[in-house]
């Protein structure tokens, strides 16, 4: 008779399985038992715990292999998965494939999916959205490969399937970045006094092109005022249950210091004085050396969705200002350095992306004034 027990996962979300006893093993003589996971239901975990109890009578449970589940391949495999990444990816993988790829292969055997199977579920994908349908493809075809290292099945169906590409044009998006002049111009809506902290945070994310969570992330000790250097050592993103954590750079080239224009350092001297003050009126100490910049009102992590709240209230009502993102101020970065003149090299080196391709290919986003300078200097070449 099989156990049923309740579970919560590691997103939160309460969970079945069930335990079952299948015979003797016969190389220890000691009772053999298996397990399932992952039910939604108690009833889901029952009926699948009869039909497995079923094929135990029949005698065809030890030819389980031939007939194991690609949700139960899933799970093999992301066991092993969960010890090679961080805990951010931990997290995200499962919403990935419990909303995307266990529907289209789930409740397959995985032996019987085929080359057309896969392909049918990659044209669905691509109908679906613009970019992450590459993600998807990959990370089924991780279990594909680890079914087949397993025995599972004896060729990868993934490995001949065509790849959808979208036709040049279907990602431009006229709202990648704001010019010099829509920066700045974003800067007039916030109070340099009234709202300093405010002010600083959009500063720092402008004017150094950090992601957001490595901004909310910093510490005061991050700060050098006397050599005017900001220094990216950690970044804070969700891991298990929607708890904000606290992670390294993923790369050793996230790890970085940037030097700050004179105008920021001001602003992060007047924020932090006014910190101080602030937070010492509710009853918090901010002197420490890790007191983090950018702090909630119980001096702890702010949301990671704050600084994208705080955005959006701003340029909602303001029609002459694209409504970009709070990732787009890292993409406005980049482009205004170019236009000022940096190198990809010193792009790259600045935004902290492992190579050149990168920032080519995501960040360097080329505006009207880069395609009047060139415009500019083929005329000048020709009419000297």
């Amino acid at each position: 008779m099989a156990s049923i027990k309740q579970y919560t996962d590691r997103n939160g979300q309460k969970r079945y399985q069930f335990q079952l006893y299948v015979g003797i093993n016969p190389q220890t003589g000691k009772a053999r038992k298996t397990s399932r996971r992952g039910f939604k239901t108690q009833k889901e975990a029952t009926l699948a715990a009869s039909r497995l109890e079923l094929e135990i009578s029949k005698g065809s449970f030890d030819k389980k292999d031939n007939n194991i589940l690609f949700e139960q391949v899933y799970q093999e495999w992301y066991a092993s998965y969960t010890n090679t990444v961080r805990e951010s990816t931990t997290v995200r993988v499962p919403k990935i494939f419990d909303n995307h790829i266990l529907p289209a292969f789930g409740k397959k055997r995985i032996r019987t999916i085929t080359l057309s199977d896969v392909q049918r579920a990659l044209n669905q994908w691509f109908k679906e959205v613009k970019v992450n349908y590459k993600r998807w493809y990959n990370f089924a075809n991780k279990v594909f490969k680890y079914a087949l290292k397993q025995g599972y099945i004896t060729k990868n169906p993934a490995e001949m399937v065509t790849m959808p590409q979208r036709r040049d044009g279907w990602q431009r998006d006229a709202n990648k970045f704001w010019t010099k002049e829509q920066l700045l111009h974003f800067f007039s809506f916030i109070d340099p006094v009234e709202e300093i902290e405010k002010y600083t945070l959009f500063r720092v994310l402008a004017y150094t092109g950090i992601r957001r969570g490595e901004c909310l992330a910093l510490t005061w000790h991050d700060i050098n005022f006397k050599q005017g250097t900001l220094h990216v050592n950690k970044t804070i993103t969700q891991g298990t249950g929607g708890k904000q954590i606290v992670q390294p750079p993923k790369t050793s080239s996230g790890r970085r210091t940037i030097i700050l224009d004179h105008d920021t350092v001001e602003y992060l001297k007047k924020w932090r004085v006014r910190q101080q003050r602030v937070y010492l009126m509710l009853g918090y100490n901010t002197m420490q050396p890790e007191q983090l910049v950018f702090a909630n009102s119980k001096n702890g992590m702010k949301s990671l969705n704050t600084p994208g709240k705080w955005l959006h209230a701003i340029v909602d009502d303001k029609p002459e200002l694209p409504n970009i993102t709070i990732h787009k101020l890292r993409h406005t970065h980049a482009t205004i350095l170019l236009e000022a003149g940096a190198s990809i090299k010193e792009v790259q080196d600045r935004l902290g992306d492992t190579d050149v391709d990168t920032v080519m290919n995501v960040y360097a986003h080329v505006s009207d004034q880069q395609r009047q300078n060139t415009t500019d200097k083929l005329t000048q070449f020709m009419e000297s």
